[in-house]
């Protein structure tokens, strides 16, 4: 037997899923940026460090871009 599920739960499994994906998204960022640090100060690598960091733009970007549109996440 199927139940379906009411509005509110649809949105609140649909808020969970977009509140998991902009932390992923803000971790990659972080973790990006610390790597880029790293590459360029104590591995003493400026390029890789710089092209590293060009990186957490590049990752927030791309989560503006799949959360653009979502009337869910308000």
């Amino acid at each position: 037997m199927q139940f379906k599920q009411s509005t509110a739960t649809r949105a609140s499994s649909a808020l969970d899923r977009a509140a998991g994906l902009k932390l992923a998204l803000v971790f990659a960022a972080f973790a990006s940026f610390l790597l880029s640090v790293y590459l360029y100060f104590v591995a003493d690598d400026k390029t890789a460090g710089i092209f590293v960091g060009i990186w957490v733009p590049s990752i927030h970007s791309l989560g503006a871009l799949l959360l653009a549109g979502r009337d869910d996440l308000q």
